[in-house]
């Protein structure tokens, strides 16, 4: 996907999601580089006080599926109900969705979660994520 093999499905999908949850949308792509990726992660919680930063892809078991790896570089305390919640329910649909390394934490008052790399599965993903953001954004700003 961010090597321009593949057209990137999976962002446009989460971004319409956020959007019509009434979330500002701001989207990127990266290569799948763990610097990169991290430097990104950093910046929009950091510099751009995002409440959340989603990422989707780079989860799965290939060499260049870094994404887990970067986002556990740069958050300061994890928050792993979003990826279980993910991953289980990624199983109900395919036994594939156990192999999904996605990971969940909080930087600074940032949400950082990671999504699969599929449209499919960020849209069935979304529901069991969605409820919980005002609560989440509520008890951020707290911090």
């Amino acid at each position: 996907m961010s090597r321009g093999e593949a057209e990137d499905e999976s962002g446009p999908a989460l971004a319409l999601l956020c959007a019509q949850a009434g979330l500002e949308v701001v989207s990127e792509l990266v290569s799948d580089d763990r610097e990169a990726i991290a430097t990104v992660l950093k910046r929009l919680a950091d510099e751009e006080n995002a409440r959340f930063v989603f990422t989707t892809g780079g989860t799965g078991m290939t060499m260049d599926d870094v994404t887990p790896e970067a986002t556990r570089d740069v958050i300061d305390r994890e928050a792993p109900g979003y990826a279980e919640a993910i991953r289980t329910l990624s199983r109900s649909h395919t036994p594939l969705g156990i192999l999904t390394r996605g990971v969940s934490g909080i930087r600074g008052r940032t949400l950082i979660v990671n999504f699969p790399g599929s449209p499919v599965a960020v849209r069935q993903s979304w529901p069991v994520v969605e409820p919980t953001l005002k609560h989440a954004a509520e008890t951020l700003e707290r911090s």
